[in-house]
């Protein structure tokens, strides 16, 4: 906060920054057309190849139905990922980072700003992608509570797209290295989430540690609330995965203005961000 301004005022200058970090990825997403057929077909045809596995082993329409639902939240992980905890790298890269420190802003509004754009282009993407893989392949839903689905759905994104506010400062303070563990995550995160079948199949301790990761808990939930009836899919009950999802939402939360604080006092201080031991 500037020396004698109101916390309003303050307050104002925030959320125009939130606005205008997120009408840019806004924009952008409309610019190229072209953008979205190629975002929206190619996660079908990866769907489609298991489908078409899931199919020939006369597979049970509800596993079908786990695999669209994670496959369709795919793309908030590669988001996350690669709009998020990789922003501040190619900022610094682009030579954008020096301007985000100078100017009197919150950089949490930054991220904050970003994650909305992001949220609601990859929103769009998820979208499209489920209702066309569950149209081309028959596969039905059958909600029992739309506003859990919806309560389990937002709370995920909050609880994630925090992670990757986290990871935006690590990555950073981490330099390259940050850039190698972007690529190493991929594989493991899409195994122990259980993005391609119900997280309860790895056992209740592989499950436990995964669910640090709120994508985990929230397909499992989102898959609850959409088969209901079957019990065979269910790692733990909606309701003590709506708990989790909040107390990573907040945990994050502060982890995030943590670790950025941590970015800021070495930009003023050291005049570097990059840690000694790189």
């Amino acid at each position: 906060m500037i020396e004698g301004e109101g916390f309003w005022k303050f307050l104002e200058r925030q959320i125009r920054v939130i606005i205008a970090r997120a009408y840019v990825r806004v924009v952008g997403m409309n610019r190229e057309p072209s953008w979205m057929l190629f975002d929206v077909s190619l996660p079908v045809l990866y769907l489609a190849a298991y489908l078409f596995l899931y199919k020939s082993m006369n597979a049970d329409e509800t596993f079908m139905g786990c695999l669209v639902l994670g496959g369709s939240m795919v793309g908030f992980w590669m988001n996350v990922l690669w709009g998020m905890a990789g922003q501040f790298y190619w900022e610094k890269e682009m030579g954008n980072l020096q301007i985000f420190f100078l100017s009197p802003i919150s950089r949490m509004s930054i991220l904050i700003g970003m994650a909305l754009g992001g949220m609601y282009s990859t929103i769009i993407r998820t979208l499209v992608t489920f209702f066309l893989a569950s149209w081309l392949f028959h596969v039905p839903f059958h909600v029992t509570n739309i506003w859990t689905l919806l309560a389990v759905f937002f709370l995920t994104l909050t609880a994630l797209y925090g992670l990757g506010m986290i990871g935006s400062s690590v990555f950073m303070l981490w330099g390259r290295k940050g850039l190698f563990l972007t690529e190493l995550l991929h594989e493991p995160v899409f195994f122990l989430s259980g993005f391609y079948f119900p997280v309860r199949i790895l056992g209740f301790v592989v499950a436990g540690i995964a669910s640090v990761l709120p994508i985990t808990l929230g397909l499992d939930g989102m898959r609850q609330v959409i088969y209901g009836g079957v019990t065979n899919i269910i790692f733990l009950p909606v309701g003590t995965e709506i708990l989790l999802l909040g107390i990573l939402t907040v945990l994050y939360g502060i982890g995030a203005c943590y670790f950025l604080n941590v970015m800021e006092k070495r930009a003023k201080q050291d005049g570097r961000i990059l840690t000694r031991w790189l």
